[in-house]
């Protein structure tokens, strides 16, 4: 008996890999400050949180890409979307004998990914890194293989870039990858990047600098080679948190401005907005609430960057709804 009543409140999660690191921190710290509360989150992926939150079977979900309008319509309970971070993905590469950062610019990165670039000696990826010797050596893309919002980001930024990305591929939490292959959840890409030479992957900033792997500067619409910060990661956000829809489901992607980091986005839970169990409901969004009152300053520690004060006040106005 007293086991079960340690915790009053046994919230349950699912969704996004990429927000992980710091989602692990919040939940743990809440759940000290607040005895009688404990979040279980499992990092499945966003297209994992998106049908879980969607079918009823977690108390909440969290993506990086946003919830389309078909799958809001179809989910069982009112879901909105609560932007909690920004994070940047960054392209990750293993590449022996090369030890200089390397940029990458986006039609580049497209074509490495439909197939067209195949080998580091090609003559696109010399030209954005001058002085550079690259080996004959063939390219391995690595991709995620499950539901990922980290692809979402990465495909929204491709579809901006490449025309022959946004009439090929396209951008989804799972998308068609003309060549590579797969690696299970953000740890799975950071591992098999890591562990082959000549591979060439994507991954939230933190999963790149935890795992000591080498991560390209990829060009902005300004034209200069930005590398990920958590500061890029804002800049980017700057224009969106002027004019952020209402619901908060926005593309920060391929932002405007000289500092802008241009593979880029908002963070979401996904969170219903009645519950069932109203005591439930209480506990999710006075944790909301702590969030951005307490959590949003350890971001940028993990690599990430904390809303905008004008989102984090819209967000406070949308907390105040949940039931």
């Amino acid at each position: 008996m007293l086991a079960g009543a340690a915790y009053a409140q046994n919230i349950n999660a699912a969704g996004a890999t990429f927000p992980y690191p710091i989602y692990s921190k919040w939940f743990i710290e809440y759940s000290q400050a607040h005895p009688n509360v404990k979040i279980n989150y499992q990092p499945i992926g966003s297209g994992g949180g998106i049908r879980q939150v969607s079918d009823g079977t977690v108390d909440f979900g969290a993506s990086d890409g946003p919830m389309t309008d078909e799958q809001l319509a179809s989910a069982k309970v009112k879901v909105m979307h609560i932007p909690t971070v920004l994070g940047a993905v960054v392209p990750i590469y293993n590449l022996p004998g090369v030890n200089k950062d390397l940029n990458f610019s986006g039609d580049v990165i497209a074509d490495i990914y439909l197939g067209k670039i195949a080998k580091w000696s090609d003559p696109r990826i010399a030209k954005d890194n001058p002085g550079v010797s690259f080996p004959d050596k063939a390219i391995l893309p690595v991709y995620r293989s499950d539901g990922s919002g980290t692809t979402y980001i990465f495909a929204d930024f491709l579809c901006k870039v490449s025309p022959a990305w946004a009439s090929g591929p396209g951008k989804s939490t799972s998308i068609k990858w003309p060549v590579g292959v797969g690696g299970a959840k953000s740890e799975g890409v950071a591992a098999m990047v890591r562990q082959t030479p000549g591979a060439f992957g994507y991954v939230e900033l933190t999963y790149a600098t935890e795992n000591k792997i080498q991560y390209g500067a990829v060009k902005n619409p300004a034209g200069k080679w930005v590398k990920a910060t958590p500061e890029g990661a804002t800049a980017a956000a700057a224009a969106a948190a002027k004019t952020m829809p209402g619901d908060f489901r926005v593309s920060i992607t391929n932002a405007p401005g000289a500092d802008s980091y241009p593979i880029a986005s908002f963070t979401w839970l996904l969170i219903p907005t009645k519950f069932s169990d109203s005591a439930k409901g209480k506990a999710v969004a006075d944790f909301l609430r702590w969030m951005l009152e307490h959590g949003e300053s350890e971001a940028s520690g993990l690599g990430y960057a904390p809303l905008p004060k004008p989102v984090a006040d819209k967000v406070a106005l949308a907390i105040a709804k949940v039931q």
